[in-house]
């Protein structure tokens, strides 16, 4: 295999094909195709029983509410949870959906809770009770993922979410980081409905938290997307994240993001997902506008593209069209993406003299890595 075949797919935006996206949600980013196949063959209802039918019911066009994007899961997730084969499946199909978009290194999260029907409770999606543990969940996503990378040429390392509305479940997260960060896992993160009160501080996403950081595991948050700049800082000061996902309220609180800014806090940006979701109006200034002026350290990315019928070329087109994002910015971000990754330092350099050939920029701080690269020798991870 060449170079990856993803960056040579370049996206049709930015003009750029080598793309990093570090905020994506595999259960937000199954082909509606492979729904309906397990829908089938488990006898799993489903509320439509064509690929289009379903696109227009799980898909959303017009913005709603957080909580009322979460439910849009229920339609779908139980024609795969609890099945080995679609597990591992949804996994691989991933991979290939990012080589076609031009994705060079992409970070995929999900929960292995959704995905178990065995040791897990309450049941999720009202599964009858099966042998699937969160544990073999992310064996099986690592098979998928590893071998999509092999197959399809896009670096992939994955990240495992806490869920807010779950406490109990989190220090079996942080337990499985730790047994599984040599095979994809790099990181962990709290997901779900930030608009639970206080769910920041409930005592099992702090005790993961804590052990995460005392075991040397990345950390990333959602916070500030539909809650206020406050569950930033709570993500910051008690959870010791290091990046945030979306993260758009912060600039409420000024204190607050110039303290990241001098910080250099990665945000993980989501444009067209902040659309629908409600937690930006269009009548108000992006806050990734503010992020872009200030020199903020970003990246552009996805989030749930199943559910916001979109590629990540839709979240480019999006910041070129109507926030007058240019080439120069496209660059800046996804080195920024790719230096903010919780990848290895060693391969994290690797990423990046890729990136410093690909886009033509001076290499920077890129050592003799992209020396290696200019001479025709490819990292193990891209032969």
């Amino acid at each position: 295999m060449g170079y990856t075949q993803g960056a040579n797919q370049k996206s049709q935006v930015s003009g750029l094909g080598w793309q990093v996206e570090l905020h994506v949600h595999l259960d937000g980013s199954i082909k509606p195709e492979t729904i309906l196949y397990y829908g089938r063959k488990r006898g799993v209802p489903l509320p439509a029983d064509t690929v289009e039918e379903l696109k227009n019911i799980i898909g959303m066009d017009k913005p709603l509410n957080l909580p009322g994007f979460l439910a849009k899961f229920n339609y779908y997730m139980p024609a795969i949870a609890g099945c080995r084969e679609a597990i591992k499946r949804i996994a691989y199909e991933f991979v290939e959906m990012k080589a076609k978009e031009g994705v060079v290194y992409v970070e995929v999260r999900y929960s292995p809770h959704l995905l178990a029907n065995y040791k897990v409770e309450p049941m999720p999606w009202n599964q009858p009770k099966g042998d699937i543990t969160p544990d073999e969940v992310v064996y099986l996503v690592n098979q998928g993922l590893q071998e999509g990378e092999r197959d399809f040429g896009v670096k992939v390392r994955s990240i495992l979410c806490c869920m807010r509305h779950q406490p109990s479940w989190s220090p079996e997260v942080a337990e499985l980081c730790k047994k599984y960060q040599h095979q994809t896992v790099v990181g962990i993160d709290l997901a779900g409905d930030e608009t639970i009160e206080g769910s920041s501080l409930f005592s099992g996403h702090v005790k993961a938290y804590e052990e995460a950081v005392k075991n040397g595991i990345h950390r990333t948050v959602h916070a500030g997307e539909a809650g206020t700049a406050e569950r930033v800082k709570e993500a910051v000061d008690n959870l010791k994240t290091e990046r945030v996902g979306h993260g758009y309220h912060t600039v409420e609180d000024e204190a607050l993001y110039k303290r990241l800014l001098e910080n250099n806090m990665h945000f993980e940006v989501c444009p067209w997902s902040s659309y629908l979701t409600g937690s930006w109006k269009p009548d108000t200034e992006h806050a990734v506008v503010r992020f872009k002026r200030d020199q903020a350290n970003y990246s552009l990315n996805t989030d749930d593209p199943l559910i916001f019928k979109s590629t990540l070329d839709t979240d480019y087109q999006m910041t070129k069209q109507k926030m007058g994002f240019t080439e120069e910015e496209f660059k800046r971000l996804n080195i920024n993406a790719a230096k903010s990754s919780f990848l290895p330092e060693d391969e994290k350099r690797e990423l990046l003299a890729l990136l410093y050939k690909a886009y033509g920029m001076p290499p920077v701080a890129s050592g003799g890595m992209l020396l290696s690269v200019l001479l025709g020798h490819r990292p193990a991870w891209l032969v």
